[in-house]
């Protein structure tokens, strides 16, 4: 292996878990950090002073294309479009290429579509990769004191959004696993008491599975669904459910006859109360995730 390939191949799971981040979609991830390898590949590298933020600054901007042009797909996507998530497999290896992209948990990666594109690289740059405000304005082509208001706004919009992001594993655990065995008991009426009044469940089927074609508000609501779901549930045969790990938090799996046909995970408000679920049908992202 060449140098040039062992310098890139030291950053690429770090690469991969920045577009993931950008994106919240593997494939597209894979493809920038592809697209960065092809530049890097032909650069004249005796000019790099820090490869790795030459590497950074080049995934991040193509990042910022590919963002741009996705969100025209997503504005005419049927139903609610949610980031794909990343089941956490006993068999993974030591160095998967998405081994620190699950740990971007899918709340955020949700919230973070509220942003703008130079916000989510900003703040993707400065909280999850402690970038300095000179690289990330070297990154952005901007200033410093612009980079500081672009994550100073990215942190307020994520405040707004509902879901608490600083909640430890022990809480979400907590919750998740109270509201996931009183959904599996029928137990609807412990299952709305964990709710917030504001909560919301969104649903992915991705026109290919059944799923609200918009957001569910307040838990009355959520709950009339997975009341719904149960009842249909109890009439067809080959339903299993389990609880597993996804992009770092516990969620709800249900399969049908061993085939995944849902992942629902939750987040959380600053009262302890479940803030946001995440519900996901389409075929394709399961399938994806399964990888």
């Amino acid at each position: 292996m060449n140098i040039s390939v062992e310098i890139f191949e030291a950053e690429r799971t770090k690469l991969i878990s920045l577009c993931y981040r950008m994106l919240g979609e593997r494939a597209r991830a894979e493809d920038v950090v592809q697209d960065t390898w092809l530049k890097w590949a032909v650069a004249d590298r005796g000019q790099i002073d820090n490869p790795a933020a030459w590497l950074r600054r080049v995934a991040t901007n193509i990042a910022i294309d590919t963002l741009r042009s996705a969100h025209h797909q997503r504005e005419v996507y049927v139903g609610p479009w949610l980031p794909e998530p990343l089941i956490q497999s006993e068999t993974l290896e030591p160095r998967h290429p998405f081994e620190l992209a699950q740990e971007c948990e899918l709340a955020l990666l949700w919230a973070m579509e509220r942003l703008t594109e130079r916000e989510r690289a900003a703040f993707i740059l400065r909280e999850a990769f402690d970038a300095s405000y000179a690289e990330i304005a070297d990154t952005l082509g901007t200033t410093e004191a612009s980079c500081r208001q672009l994550v100073s706004r990215s942190q307020k919009k994520l405040q707004d959004s509902g879901p608490r992001f600083d909640a430890t594993p022990e809480e979400v655990s907590d919750l998740s696993q109270r509201f996931f065995m009183a959904i599996m008991a029928e137990d609807f009426d412990t299952a709305l008491s964990l709710l917030s009044p504001s909560s919301i469940a969104l649903s992915d089927g991705g026109a290919k599975r059944r799923a609200a074609r918009r957001p569910l508000v307040g838990g009355s609501e959520i709950l009339q669904v997975f009341r719904a779901l149960y009842e249909k549930a109890r009439n067809e045969p080959g339903w299993t459910t389990q609880i597993s790990t996804v992009n770092s938090k516990p969620a709800f799996l249900r399969y049908q006859f061993g085939q995944l046909d849902s992942i629902t995970t939750l987040a959380p408000d600053y009262h302890g109360k479940i803030a946001w679920l995440y519900i996901m049908r389409n075929p394709d992202k399961i399938q994806e995730t399964l990888h």
